[in-house]
């Protein structure tokens, strides 16, 4: 089962092409080489239309953050009913998703960034990455938490707490230590995403979703094997 990935339509795909290229000079160049008319010849646009799509230089940056937020896929079906496989299957969708973002090179270079500037008197974009970027990324994976919970598959007082557990789950130290140089192995990922759902859903599934489990995969296992119910 594929999994929708409908936040990204908030760009025409002439913008996120032009949003990937700003991304692109970000890496190579830091910010100072985020220029609008640097962009323009870059994506081959023009500057009008760059002020037209994304406004001031504000504007673009929170563009280029959403834009890379949205590569961490959630699922938001309406209508659709949850069961134990196709649960564990979007959680894994998320997990695997937001590592390969953390750790692509994009990522580590808006947040290195941000992190020098933090100190800078009307620096906006640590700002922006929370607001435009993790705070996206929380929004659509707690739809997601409170989607399994009212279809009876997960049991919390407090979905913020759920939602927190499931991000140092999946993420736990990996991000400072990629920020610190350590190499990411994206090979890994599948198998690290596996066995934090795993944990995630034993800690949180109703008694339903702890049964398939007890019959499913082992700990760090993909846990597509989960039967329907």
């Amino acid at each position: 089962m594929s999994s929708d990935n409908s936040q990204a339509s908030e760009f025409s795909p002439r913008q996120s092409a032009v949003l990937a290229e700003a991304l692109r000079l970000l890496v190579e160049g830091g910010d100072k080489a985020v220029t609008t008319a640097g962009l323009a010849r870059a994506a081959n646009c023009s500057k009008e239309s760059l002020y037209k799509w994304f406004g001031d230089r504000d504007g673009l940056l929170s563009a280029m953050i959403s834009y890379q937020a949205s590569k961490v896929r959630t699922v938001e079906r309406a209508g659709e009913r949850l069961t134990v496989a196709t649960l564990a299957e979007h959680l894994e969708v998320f997990a695997r998703d937001l590592l390969e973002v953390l750790a692509g090179d994009v990522s580590l270079a808006l947040n290195r960034l941000a992190i020098g500037q933090s100190s800078r008197d009307g620096s906006k974009l640590g700002t922006l990455l929370l607001e435009r970027g993790r705070r996206q990324i929380d929004r659509r994976a707690r739809a997601l938490l409170d989607a399994g919970q009212r279809d009876g598959l997960l049991r919390f007082g407090d979905g913020e707490e759920a939602y927190r557990t499931l991000y140092g789950l999946i993420v736990t130290d990996l991000h400072v230590r990629l920020l610190l140089g350590d190499a990411p192995q994206p090979q890994k990922f599948g198998a690290r995403a596996a066995k934090a759902v795993s944990a995630f859903l034993t800690l949180f599934g109703t008694d339903r979703v702890l049964a398939d489990l007890d019959g499913a995969s082992r700990p760090g296992q993909p846990l597509s094997n989960i039967h329907h119910n």
